[in-house]
């Protein structure tokens, strides 16, 4: 089985994703900061910090850029909902910027119940919006992500690859819909092939392709909360089709190009 749902929010940048699902997912990233609660069932993964078992009851982090993928427990479907966070607004919200989640999964009941009157109040924001209950929605928010960093965060460290590594991703970027081919990639880098492969994922986690189509995905989802119809989205991502884009949204996110684009309208006001 597998049910996502999208619920916009009151600010941009914000938006939270509720799953059920007894399916698996690649090795992924999100450009966001990722909080919430596994509600039922058990989820083992492998993330940038380590090793993760999530059961019911537990808190779920994700750090933005942080590659993870994910597997139900014995097969059994689980839900978990979750809250996403652009940097740039959780920056805004706790007045301090390159901030990371310490630990993927936590137990702290103060927090959990931070994080579930959030949900509860996001579920009862009228669908007209409102400023008395965007506001109150602001605030549960702020009190969540702030005592998340409060007791389980701490400042980034600069991000250095080396200057061969950062002519790499910068060229992947400029030519997202028309990628050079591996050799080139090395030639650049003065690499050999598997060198790049092996160095490039040692510090981003994935090899120079699969960390490509993670842009594509993100550019995309830019481009459809912009307004963009979905089919001249995929072509400026290089994908091949509307299709084509449709599975890698399945595959990496849960749901789907048109569930991003209905929950990617107007803020509630």
């Amino acid at each position: 089985m597998h049910d996502a749902a999208l619920w916009r929010a009151p600010l941009p940048g914000v938006h939270a994703v509720l799953m059920r699902s007894d399916r698996g997912f690649g090795r992924h990233w999100h450009d966001s900061h990722g909080f919430g609660v596994m509600e039922q069932g058990a989820h083992r993964s492998a993330s940038g910090r380590g090793p993760v078992l999530a059961s019911a009851g537990q808190i779920v982090t994700v750090n933005p850029g942080e590659v993870h993928d994910g597997q139900p427990l014995d097969g059994q479907a689980r839900h978990w909902r979750m809250v996403h966070l652009a940097p740039t607004q959780m920056a805004a919200l706790v007045g301090c910027e390159n901030l990371e989640f310490t630990r993927p999964v936590l137990d702290d009941p103060p927090l959990r119940h931070a994080i579930e009157h959030l949900f509860h109040v996001w579920a009862a924001l009228p669908a007209n919006g409102g400023v008395a209950a965007a506001s109150a929605w602001e605030e549960a928010l702020a009190q969540a992500a702030g005592l998340l960093l409060q007791r389980h965060g701490h400042r980034r460290l600069a991000d250095d690859t080396g200057a061969p590594l950062a002519r790499v991703c910068e060229c992947l970027l400029d030519r997202l819909d028309d990628p050079p081919t591996l050799g080139e990639l090395a030639a650049l880098a003065g690499l050999s092939r598997f060198q790049l492969v092996r160095q490039f994922a040692r510090a981003h986690g994935l090899p120079p392709f699969a960390w490509l189509q993670q842009h594509r995905l993100r550019r995309a989802r830019g481009l459809i909360a912009s307004g963009l119809p979905l089919s001249e989205a995929a072509q400026a991502c290089g994908y091949a089709d509307q299709s084509h884009l449709h599975r890698h949204f399945v595959r990496s996110l849960g749901f789907t190009p048109g569930a991003w684009q209905r929950a990617s309208g107007r803020p509630l006001q």
